[in-house]
């Protein structure tokens, strides 16, 4: 095999250069600093700043607010990652064994993706609204009235919603390129050995989709946890201070609103060690269960 050669031994260091300097401008420089104001009370116009220690993490655990905002973005992920893995592995399936028709049901499955999350959270808002909302009048119907905004299980059904809408397209793409990636030899095997098509899916298809499942099973995990902020913001911005939020959202609430920089960085740091650890867990114990080749 052909090896690549490098006329210098730094010329690889610096193609490799400017991803560096990314990770380390957008993530280490941002992470050090997190976590020095999270030992400071600091003065939000920066006039000068006091050292308290852990205090700052101490009362973030120490308080009820934090407490039930954790228990719900705990819930609120785990939510919104089953529902938008197993809506995108279903609807990938029903993708793949369409014939007429393909190109038009998968441009309609994926271009649900090319809507940005502040967008999607201002259609979902229009689709929820207690007026005009086509789903409100719907279930007004079955004596269920909706307000989003006002009521809080109403406010976390729409967010759910909304998040799982604008994140299927994408898992979609990856499920069902994972399925056009088995071989046909494998997929006729099975249906001679097994007519069961729910068997030949948990015992050939799925073991097979287990490099892919366990990538978006990170991915959407992240993109509950960080990504549906835009989702949150438009959904629950200027309504009620009973509405449901996720971690990162009060990290954005305490630090830009409340102008509490101290505490907003420790829940900074809290949510990154816990995302670190949750991210250790499933490469640890999950990927186990991943078969590669």
């Amino acid at each position: 095999m052909k090896r690549v050669q490098f006329s210098s031994r730094f010329l690889p260091y610096l193609f490799l250069l400017p991803q560096f300097a990314i990770i380390v401008i957008f993530f280490y420089w941002p992470s050090a600093q997190a976590i020095h104001s999270s030992f400071f009370i600091e003065d939000p116009f920066g006039f000068g700043a006091s050292f308290v220690g852990f205090s700052n993490y101490t009362d973030a655990l120490n308080s009820s607010e934090y407490l039930k905002v954790a228990r719900f973005t705990i819930a609120y992920s785990l939510i919104v990652t089953f529902l938008t893995l197993s809506l995108g592995m279903l609807l990938a399936l029903k993708a793949d064994a369409v014939i007429r028709g393909q190109s038009a049901y998968r441009t309609l499955l994926i271009v649900v993706y090319a809507i940005a999350p502040p967008v999607a959270g201002l259609i979902g808002m229009m689709f929820f609204d207690q007026h005009i909302g086509p789903f409100v009048k719907f279930v007004s119907l079955f004596g269920w009235h909706m307000k989003v905004g006002i009521n809080y299980f109403d406010t976390a059904f729409a967010m759910v919603a909304v998040a799982v809408w604008n994140q299927i397209p994408y898992n979609f793409i990856f499920f069902l390129s994972g399925l056009q990636g088995i071989p046909t030899s494998i997929r006729e095997a099975a249906a001679i050995d097994c007519k069961s098509g729910t068997r030949r899916f948990w015992t050939v298809i799925l073991p097979l989709l287990t490099p892919t499942a366990f990538f978006l099973l990170i991915i959407n995990m992240t993109y509950s946890l960080f990504d549906t902020f835009g989702v949150i913001d438009v959904i629950v911005k200027d309504k009620a201070a009973n509405n449901p939020i996720t971690l990162v959202y009060k990290v954005y609430l305490d630090g830009f609103r409340g102008n509490d920089l101290g505490a907003s960085s420790a829940q900074s740091v809290i949510l990154m060690v816990v995302v670190l650890v949750l991210t250790l867990i499933q490469f640890r114990f999950i990927e186990r269960r991943v078969h590669y080749g």
